[in-house]
């Protein structure tokens, strides 16, 4: 193996052609606190950005008088409101409820089917290693995202499919401590913000206001050195970097 060759198979994956984007939430708005920017600046050059949404976030209310249903029904409307105000063009929702989530190959069956049909050239999933994450629903669906696209190259899998092989060349993961790259988010920084903002039954005035100055203070550490003023951090591998690959943290 040459240097050249080693030093590509140790970088991350280039996503600046990616045409086709999947990008998926364990919750309704988990896209836009996480990646907003991101898909905001793929929209804008012209990448086709869908949505998987992994869990309906019935246990999203704050209201006691509001049931699940109430609940799951507003943030289905929030959702797609938001996404589309990022670019955001197809929706996909699997049938689980929030708070749920704990079977990782079951669901990575689940996600290997959209990514069969939609054949993204990146995925987009929570990272499940983040440190101190309590959310079993982040940890369960970033789990099963990458087992997807590991596997979903693989003809009889999931087992039983009908659809035809595809393996995205790369997944980022968000809401990652130990990004390899940077988007430059600064002239999308407010739009991910107004969508952020369309989630009324999550975030009020106080909590946008507190989460627009941690955000932008974490973007322009993540942005410093990089000719640009705001960014969002992603920890982006590619299939090989999946399994059996010891070095994928250095990566």
């Amino acid at each position: 193996m040459d240097i050249s060759t080693l030093a590509a198979l140790m970088s991350p994956p280039d996503l600046s052609g990616c045409r086709t984007a999947l990008c998926i939430q364990p919750h309704p708005d988990d896209n836009e606190v996480g990646i907003g920017g991101t898909i905001a600046s793929f929209a804008e050059r012209g990448c086709e950005i869908h949505y998987l949404t992994i869990t309906n976030g019935d246990l999203g209310a704050v209201d006691e008088q509001v049931s699940s249903a109430e609940i799951a029904a507003i943030r289905a409307s929030e959702l797609e409101a938001a996404g589309r105000s990022l670019g955001a063009a197809v929706f996909h929702q699997l049938d689980h409820g929030d708070g749920t989530l704990e079977h990782i190959p079951a669901l990575a069956g689940e996600i290997a089917e959209v990514i069969r049909t939609v054949r993204p050239d990146v995925v987009f999933c929570p990272d499940p290693w983040l440190s101190y994450e309590a959310h079993y629903d982040h940890i369960v669906t970033g789990r099963a995202a990458a087992q997807a696209l590991l596997s979903s190259g693989l003809p009889l899998y999931p087992r039983g499919t009908s659809t035809r092989p595809w393996q995205p060349q790369a997944i980022g993961f968000y809401f990652t401590s130990e990004p390899n790259m940077v988007i430059d988010i600064t002239a999308h920084f407010e739009q991910k913000f107004a969508a952020m903002a369309l989630h009324r039954s999550q975030f009020n005035e106080e909590q946008l206001a507190m989460y627009r100055i941690y955000f932008r203070e974490q973007g322009r550490q993540l942005a410093e050195g990089r000719g640009f003023e705001l960014g969002e951090g992603l920890k982006v591998l590619s299939p090989l970097h999946l399994h059996c690959f010891v070095d994928a943290r250095r990566i």
